[in-house]
């Protein structure tokens, strides 16, 4: 195929051999599959985005640090500097993550290097070593949810710890390999410590997933995950090998039950609104 422009430098620079095909094309990068040396990977190349995404955006960047204090006034002003600096930042922020989520044991897919803008790093197959679907995109009996809804979890936990949040989990997310889930795409990974909206998100992402995989294992609805890992990590307790239960009793005192059994019973429902949108809009293009 014809060499898309954002990846003839790394041609040049002999970070990749070949371009074989496209993978993935959304609104703020397109996936393609390269060929270096022997190896088959995959190299994400970000688009340009406009003003309004990243007014969008603003939610997830909240407790990020900026690199200087130049860049930070510029961001703050929203001056043309200032935007392509937190482009830059936007971008930046997923190869940081791979990286040290990686390092902790996450299970997303390994990195091999960020080359004038391109993000270079592993292609996750299925058995058959074809490019893994993704989790909407598979039909699991009852006991594959549980166990893969058992996986994410811990997946969560692990990046919890490492002080980070998805942001933006959901089946399509997910990557189906040979050995199970794995977690992809984090541009927008949100700082757990650092942003007023963490909690929001986090119980966002496990109710997400849980509403999807609900539908197979509809025990799985009754579950309080994120609730309990946040009130672990809120209290200092939260570890890598922390065993959860699902379980989670609100303080009634202070809390209405069922309006929070509501609250999370709506998110849910949004949740697979949201993924049929996407769904639909995928089919479209």
């Amino acid at each position: 195929m014809k060499t898309p422009q954002g990846l003839q430098a790394l041609i040049d620079d002999g970070v990749i051999d070949e371009v074989l095909r496209p993978l993935k094309s959304g609104k703020e990068a397109a996936v393609y599959v390269v060929r270096s040396g022997e190896e088959v990977r995959c190299a994400k190349v970000y688009k340009d985005m406009a003003q309004r995404s990243f007014q969008q955006r603003v939610q997830y960047q909240e407790g990020r640090k900026v690199r200087g204090s130049r860049e930070a006034r510029a961001i703050g002003k929203a001056s043309k500097y200032g935007r392509k600096q937190q482009e830059t930042a936007w971008k930046n922020t997923e190869v940081e993550a791979l990286y040290q989520l990686r390092e902790a044991g996450v299970r997303v897919p390994e990195p091999y290097g960020y080359f004038h803008g391109v993000l270079v790093m592993e292609l996750v197959t299925d058995a058959g070593g074809f490019s893994a679907p993704r989790l909407g995109e598979v039909e699991l009996d009852p006991a594959q949810a549980r166990e893969f809804h058992r996986v994410l979890v811990r997946q969560v936990v692990l990046m919890l710890c490492c002080g980070l949040i998805h942001g933006d989990l959901s089946p399509y997310n997910v990557l189906v390999g040979p050995d199970g889930p794995v977690v992809i795409d984090f541009p927008q990974v949100v700082s757990a410590g650092g942003n007023n909206a963490a909690r929001t998100m986090l119980l966002r992402d496990i109710n997400t997933l849980t509403a999807w995989l609900g539908r197979c294992a509809p025990e799985l609805l009754d579950t309080w995950y994120g609730e309990e890992m946040w009130a672990l990590f809120e209290a200092g307790e939260l570890r890598p090998d922390t065993e959860l239960s699902g379980e989670f009793t609100p303080d009634a005192s202070a809390v209405d039950l069922d309006s929070v059994r509501h609250a999370i019973n709506d998110a849910r429902e949004e949740a697979l609104i949201r993924q049929q949108g996407r769904e639909a809009a995928e089919e479209d293009d």
